[in-house]
């Protein structure tokens, strides 16, 4: 096989392949019919034809048997006249008539065979094309019923051609998802972990970390100064440390003291309620000092 034969031959196999993809049953069947149906128009078209040929012939034979009959009267008219001369001249046309005749009906008939042939074969034909239209009609609603549950077959499992792309999106979607939800929690967690400042203050962690210190220190003054009110305050330049024993035995000073300030004032009626509620409060705000020191 030389180049050119081989490229002729992957060209139309090429082209083939193209036209089987992009072929359509139904449309290929509905062509098929309307090529048979032509057929048979033809072959109706052609019967027509023929049997106005025959009709022509047929015409032309009454003629010459008209003539036939014409020719025999002048014939007798000559014997009766004893012209024997003009007698044998139209009884020679009568001849010639006569075989014309016999020409016809061979003509006539050979085309009444033809026309019988036609129309037999258009009968047949016409049987076909009914067949055809009842199995291609038939075909169709198949290969249409196929069509359809291929594309729902394909609708539910994701194969076919639109439902490849949407499961892609649906996969691009899920892993955006994704991210975007470890994305989300990943700063959460540096949040959480004061590796990011607040974007809306102008202080770093040493400025928090000194404010935290400055907060104790209010918190130690006040511990101070509630320390000296109730005359258990150490001079201004005691220890800064104090021992938990030491605070222990604040507390239970202070709750002494408080007992003794109940018991005056369960005595002394409503008159002291107001001092009992402001000893509860100092004395909350002492042990919440001293939880502080000891931790």
């Amino acid at each position: 096989m030389g180049i050119l034969s081989r490229a002729s031959y992957v060209v139309r196999s090429k082209v083939n392949a193209l036209l089987n993809r992009a072929e359509d049953p139904t449309e290929s069947l509905d062509y098929s019919y309307e090529q048979m149906r032509d057929e048979l128009q033809d072959v109706k078209q052609g019967i027509a034809d023929l049997t106005t040929q025959k009709k022509r012939l047929e015409i032309q034979k009454r003629k010459l048997e008209e003539n036939v009959e014409k020719h025999n009267r002048q014939a007798r008219e000559a014997v009766q006249q004893d012209r024997d001369d003009l007698a044998r001249k139209a009884l020679e046309k009568k001849k010639s008539k006569m075989t014309q005749i016999e020409e016809l009906e061979g003509q006539i008939a050979d085309l009444n065979n033809t026309q019988e042939q036609l129309v037999e074969k258009k009968n047949k034909l016409q049987n076909r094309i009914e067949e055809f239209r009842t199995k291609k009609e038939t075909m169709k609603a198949r290969y249409e019923a196929a069509e359809a549950s291929t594309r729902v077959s394909e609708a539910m499992t994701g194969v076919g051609d639109e439902m490849e792309d949407v499961s892609r999106s649906i996969e691009r979607a899920e892993e955006r998802t994704e991210e975007m939800e470890a994305r989300s929690e990943a700063m959460d967690e540096l949040e959480d972990s004061g590796a990011f400042e607040d974007a809306l203050s102008d202080k770093d962690s040493i400025d928090r970390e000194l404010e935290s210190l400055s907060t104790n220190s209010e918190v130690d003054a006040e511990l101070e100064t509630l320390k000296g009110e109730l005359g258990k305050g150490e001079s201004s330049n005691g220890d800064a440390a104090v021992s938990d024993e030491d605070v222990d035995a604040e507390l239970e000073d202070i709750e002494s003291e408080i007992d003794a300030d109940d018991l005056e004032s369960d005595l002394d009626g409503d008159a002291n309620a107001d001092l009992d509620e402001e000893l509860d409060v100092e004395l909350e705000e002492s042990e919440s000092q001293a939880d502080e020191k000891r931790n």
